[in-house]
C-alpha cells in the first residue's frame, strides 16, 4: 500500500481510543475498508467567518444518499494508530458514510485553536455543510471518545436539526458545571487543580503551529499531506518529577513547552467567568439529542459524566430526547473499551477484575440504527436504561436509574482511639459512631502523600490509573486509616458514594483527601474511588471562606462513585489525607494562590469523630 494511502487511513486511527488492533489485524482492516469505501480526502469545509477546517469523507460504494456519522478531532490526521478504522469499517459496512475533521487550528485546519474547537459554532456549521452534500440523506451521529467526544456536548445544547443521535464515550473533559460537581474539563476535582490537563497541553500542538498558505487547492493539500504531517515531537518528560518544581504556573514554560492557555487556566478559579465562554457545557443549557454514553469506573470525571448522563435524563426540554437517554459503565481505564479482551479478564492496573467484554460495536449500531435510520429494531424493548459492571462480583447489571433505585445511604462512622495514623494504627470504621476523639497529622507540602491508582488519564505516565495495592502509601504517619471489620456477608456499593469530614487545621486553607478501599484477607488494599476538597470552597466554589484556628469545620467533598461488592471476609477502608500528588496539585497550605508560590508551610490537620461531629462514608448499597 502506499504511503498516501496509509496517510489517509490515519485519520480514522487516530482518534484518541487508545491502543488498538495489531499490525496485521490493521493492515486486513486497511484492505476492508479499500474495498468497501470511496474517498474524498482533504476537503476545506467554510466555517461561518470563511475559516477552514480540513474534512476527509469516507462513504459506502454505490449512489446513496447515506446517514452520516461525523467525527471532530484535535489529533494527528496522518499517524496510524487506535482503534477506530474497526469503527469505520463498522459504519461503512452498515451503510454509513463517515466524515472526520480537524478541529480549528489543528494541523490542516485554518484558524485559532481553542480546547474543544468552537463546538457551538463550527459543530453547528459542520453539521449543516454535511446536510446539504448530495451524498447525505440528511440525518447526523456523533461519535467518539475523550476528545471527540467532548465537543458533542456543547453542539448538543444546540439543536441543530440533523444531529439526531450521539455516542459520547470518557466525554468529563467537555462538562464544565453539572450540579454539584465544578471540574470546567477536567481543570478541577474539588477546587483542586488536576494535573493531566497540563501535561496535556504539553503534548497539543496549540497555536505556535507550522501552517501552508491559506487557500491551497484540495489537490495541492492532498498532495503535500504525503510528505508533511505538521505534528510536533515534543521531548519526553519526567512529568512526576517536573510538577515538584514550583511554581507550577510555569510548567509549561520550563518544560519548554508551548505555553497556549495552560498559565491562564491555571489563574482561573473554579466558577470563574471564563469557564462560561468557551465550548464547555454546562447544566442551564438545554440538551437536544438522544445519547448512548459510555463511562467508566477508572477514568478521569467519572462523577460529572454520571451527572450528565441524570441531567440530561431528567431535564431536556423535549421528551423523546429525556426518553433517548442510555448509559453503559465498564471498569476500564479511560478510553479502554475497545481493549477489553474478550477471552481473557481485563486488568484494571493492578486488579483483576474478571471478564469485562462486551458487545460494543452491536450495542452502539443497535443504537444508531433506530435513531438514525429509523429501524424497529427493538433497541427500546431490549437495551436497559443502565448497564453497568459491578467490580468484586465481576458481572454486568443493569438497573432503570442511576444509581439503582434499590440502593439504600448505610453511613459507617470513622473513629479510633486517636491514633488512626498509618495502617498500623488504631483506626476503625463501624456502624455505629465510637466515643468521641480525633486524629491529627502533620501535612509537608514538600513531602506529599504519591497518587497510585485512581481516575487519572492522559498525564504521560506521570500518576497511573487503576487499583492498586495501597498497603506502600498506608504505612505513612500522614494517612489516617479506618478500617472495618471483615464482613460476615458481601455488600454491594453501587451509586454515588459520599464522606461528611468534621476538620480542623492551623492552616487558612489545606486540601483533604478521602479514599475508599478494599481490603482483602491477604491484606492488599485496593483503591476503589477517591476525592477532594480545597477547604476554601467548603460553603460553594463561587467564594472563598478560610479557616480559623480552633474551629471546626463540616466538609462534604464532591461525590464518589462506583459499583464494588466488597466480599464476604474483606474489609471496608477509608483513607483520609491531604494530598494525592501528582493527580493533583499540592496545597502549599498559604491561603495564597498556590499556583504562583515557591514555598509551602507545614501544617496539623485534624478529623473530628464524635456525636457532634459524626464523621463518615456514606454508602449506596443495594440489597443482593
Amino acid at each position: 500500500m502506499s504511503r498516501c494511502r496509509r496517510a489517509i487511513f490515519g485519520v480514522i486511527l487516530s482518534l484518541s481510543l487508545g491502543a488498538g488492533p495489531a499490525i496485521g489485524q490493521v493492515d486486513a482492516e486497511i484492505a476492508k475498508f479499500e474495498a468497501l469505501s470511496e474517498s474524498d480526502t482533504m476537503v476545506m469545509v467554510s466555517m461561518r467567518d470563511g475559516v477552514r477546517l480540513a474534512t476527509d469523507v469516507y462513504r459506502p460504494k454505490g449512489d446513496g444518499p447515506f446517514p452520516t456519522v461525523l467525527v471532530k478531532t484535535p489529533y494527528n490526521f496522518n499517524t496510524i494508530a487506535g482503534a477506530s478504522l474497526m469503527f469505520a469499517n463498522e459504519a461503512i459496512e452498515r451503510g454509513y458514510a463517515v466524515v472526520v475533521q480537524n478541529e480549528r487550528g489543528r494541523y490542516y485546519s485554518e484558524g485559532e485553536w481553542e480546547i474543544l474547537g468552537r463546538p457551538r459554532t463550527d459543530g453547528y456549521d459542520s453539521l449543516t455543510w454535511i446536510e446539504e452534500q448530495p451524498w447525505s440523506d440528511g440525518k447526523v451521529a456523533t461519535w467518539g471518545c475523550s476528545s471527540t467526544a467532548e465537543w458533542q456536548m456543547g453542539l448538543a445544547a444546540q439543536d441543530h436539526p440533523a444531529h439526531v443521535a450521539m455516542i459520547p464515550m470518557a466525554s468529563g473533559a467537555g462538562i464544565g458545571r453539572v450540579g454539584e460537581y465544578y471540574e470546567q474539563g477536567n481543570w478541577y476535582k474539588g477546587g483542586v487543580h488536576q494535573t493531566l490537563f497540563t501535561v496535556w497541553l504539553y503534548g497539543v500542538q496549540q497555536n505556535i503551529r507550522p501552517q501552508f498558505p491559506r487557500g491551497l487547492s484540495q489537490e495541492e493539500l492532498q498532495r503535500l499531506r504525503k510528505a508533511y504531517d505538521l505534528a510536533p515531537n515534543m521531548p519526553e518528560m519526567d512529568w512526576a518529577k517536573h510538577m515538584r518544581t514550583l511554581p507550577s504556573v510555569d510548567w509549561l514554560r520550563t518544560a519548554d513547552g508551548n505555553e497556549g492557555p495552560g498559565a491562564d487556566f491555571m489563574r482561573r478559579k473554579p466558577n470563574d467567568p471564563g469557564w462560561y465562554r468557551g465550548g464547555l457545557y454546562h447544566d442551564d443549557e438545554d440538551f437536544g439529542v438522544p445519547a448512548y454514553w459510555f463511562n467508566s469506573w477508572f477514568d478521569v470525571s467519572q462523577g460529572p459524566n454520571l451527572a450528565l448522563y441524570n441531567h440530561a435524563r431528567n431535564n431536556a426540554s423535549d421528551q423523546a430526547v429525556r426518553d433517548g437517554q442510555y448509559m453503559m459503565i465498564a471498569p476500564t481505564l479511560h478510553c479502554a473499551f475497545y481493549r477489553t479482551p474478550k477471552y481473557s479478564d481485563y486488568i484494571a492496573g493492578d486488579l483483576n477484575v474478571g471478564n469485562a467484554w462486551y458487545d460494543y460495536w452491536g450495542t452502539i449500531f443497535q443504537f444508531l440504527d433506530y435513531y438514525v435510520k429509523e429501524e424497529d429494531n427493538g433497541f427500546h424493548e431490549e437495551t436497559p436504561r443502565v448497564r453497568f459492571y459491578t467490580m468484586g462480583r465481576n458481572q454486568w447489571q443493569d438497573a432503570d436509574t442511576w444509581p439503582p433505585e434499590d440502593a439504600a445511604m448505610m453511613s459507617m462512622y470513622l473513629g479510633s482511639g486517636g491514633n488512626a495514623n498509618s495502617v498500623f494504627g488504631d483506626g476503625a470504621l463501624t456502624v455505629e459512631m465510637v466515643a468521641s476523639g480525633s486524629d491529627t497529622f502533620t501535612y509537608d507540602p514538600m513531602n506529599p502523600v504519591p497518587s497510585l491508582g485512581g481516575g487519572v488519564c492522559c498525564n504521560r505516565g506521570a500518576s497511573l490509573g487503576g487499583s492498586f495495592d495501597q498497603r506502600g502509601i498506608e504505612a505513612r504517619a500522614d494517612v489516617l486509616v479506618y478500617t472495618s471489620d471483615s464482613l460476615e456477608q458481601a455488600i454491594d456499593v453501587t451509586g454515588f458514594v459520599r464522606a461528611k469530614l468534621f476538620v480542623s487545621s492551623d492552616a487558612r486553607d489545606t486540601d483533604f483527601t478521602v479514599k475508599l478501599v478494599d481490603v482483602h484477607p491477604d491484606g492488599s488494599a485496593w483503591n476503589v474511588d477517591d476525592t477532594i476538597l480545597r477547604t476554601r470552597y467548603r460553603e460553594g466554589y463561587d467564594k472563598e471562606v478560610f479557616m480559623e484556628g480552633g474551629e471546626v469545620y463540616e466538609l462534604n467533598p464532591t461525590a464518589m462513585s462506583t459499583s464494588y461488592e466488597f466480599k464476604a471476609g474483606h474489609r471496608i477502608r477509608v483513607e483520609v489525607s491531604s494530598s494525592k500528588f501528582p493527580q493533583y496539585m499540592r496545597n502549599l497550605n498559604t491561603g495564597g494562590n498556590n499556583y504562583d508560590e515557591t514555598e509551602g508551610v507545614v501544617v496539623r490537620n485534624t478529623i473530628h469523630h464524635s456525636a457532634a461531629h459524626p464523621s463518615q462514608i456514606i454508602l449506596p448499597v443495594r440489597q443482593r
